[in-house]
């Protein structure tokens, strides 16, 4: 079972950045999904296991940024000009999977889930 530990949340201005960090028990291709009260899980964001691939979801194309680390095996959502609708809890997942240029969109694809981490953006 992979490991995923997230940080970084929290109360934020709308307008205002937050980093979102996860860091993993090993290097796979990983993504980040948030939950809003009511709503389903979704997709914000995903990275290769190499890190050369990224994809959105275009609601935070252009304000968020998703990057890693691979020395310390940890996954990093830069977040930026963030918006009311961004408030929700924020989890990031990992596959299990080597395969290097992939980056994963649905959650079922997905075998390990953090904790969440609350962001809340306030008008």
């Amino acid at each position: 079972q992979v490991q995923l530990v997230e940080s970084g949340g929290g109360l934020v201005q709308a307008g205002g950045s937050l980093t979102l960090s996860c860091a993993a028990s090993g290097r796979y291709p990983m993504g980040w999904f948030r939950q809003a009260p009511g709503k389903e899980r979704a997709f914000v964001a995903g990275i290769s296991w190499s890190g050369s691939y990224t994809a959105y979801q275009d609601s935070v194309k252009g304000r968020f940024t998703i990057s890693r680390d691979n020395a310390k095996n940890t996954v990093y959502l830069q977040t930026n000009n963030l918006k009311p609708e961004d408030t929700a809890v924020y989890y990031c997942a990992a596959k299990k999977d080597l395969s290097t240029y992939v980056v994963y969109t649905r959650a079922a694809e997905y075998s390990d889930w953090g904790q969440g981490t609350q962001v809340t953006v306030s008008s």
